[in-house]
């Protein structure tokens, strides 16, 4: 296949997942089939959340998405709980699944916090951008917080064929130095990279729009010809492998 046909026709294989992407809210990617060539991280996020919620009275959940994850960790407790979420989009979708169990959903910037000081037994944040000062301030004392997050340089491997691709400095260990600065003590912080390979580059093509921040102004149809230079070079007999990293971090407040 000449070059022009192999844009033509890979452009073709991207375009229902370009409209999956137009059409996306929540923050759910079930639909990928990802395969972990690597073991997983060594903590379970959701089941941390879980086991801390079960002893608090008091939740707040930053940038809850559309809920998802929220609605699986409260499933059951007794604990009255707050989420923010900032996009105009994912807020409706959060209040319809969350509001039904209680939750109450307050559309702000997670970084200023309309809330007030020592409210909160818990905090918890899944991917959320966050400020460990705001964090420290609505905690009350003996209360916790519990975040993962996805690494500074997720996906570094993009870098060869996006050399915009945003770096965003060592949050890992900006957040534990502002935690520690506002008087909280850090009880676990873990890092943990693997390999994950993707089936289709569409795969790949649909979270770059849905996370624009990764690749600022990602056009697929303009950036063909990367994008299938990243095929070429990425993809083998397992799909299109590319190196995930998280952390999670624990903290808390001394009585």
């Amino acid at each position: 296949m000449n070059g022009s046909n192999r844009r033509m026709s890979t452009l073709a294989a991207l375009r229902p997942y370009i409209e999956r992407a137009r059409d996306f809210s929540g923050w759910s990617h079930d639909h990928l089939a990802i395969l972990r060539l690597d073991p997983a991280p060594p903590w379970d996020y959701e089941a941390l959340a879980r086991a801390e919620v079960s002893n608090a009275e008091r939740v707040l959940d930053l940038g809850t998405g559309g809920g998802e994850v929220l609605s699986r960790v409260i499933g059951g407790t007794s604990a009255r709980c707050i989420a923010t979420e900032e996009w105009v989009v994912n807020a409706p979708v959060a209040r319809d699944r969350l509001a039904p169990m209680g939750v109450d959903v307050v559309r702000c910037d997670s970084l200023r916090l309309p809330l007030r000081r020592a409210t909160f037994d818990l905090v918890l944040d899944r991917h959320e951008a966050l400020n460990p000062a705001e964090v420290a301030r609505v905690l009350r004392p003996g209360g916790s917080v519990i975040t993962q997050q996805v690494g500074p340089d997720n996906w570094p491997e993009l870098r060869m064929f996006f050399p915009r691709k945003t770096h965003f400095g060592d949050h890992f260990s900006a957040y534990q130095r502002g935690f520690i600065e506002a008087g909280l003590t850090i009880d676990d912080a873990r890092w943990h990279e693997e390999r994950v390979a993707y089936p289709e580059l569409g795969d790949v093509v649909y979270l770059l729009l849905v996370a624009p921040w990764d690749v600022p102004d990602f056009d697929p149809a303009a950036e063909i010809d990367a994008l299938l230079a990243l095929e070429d070079a990425l993809r083998d007999d397992r799909g299109i492998v590319l190196t995930e990293t998280r952390y999670l971090i624990r903290a808390h407040r001394p009585d």
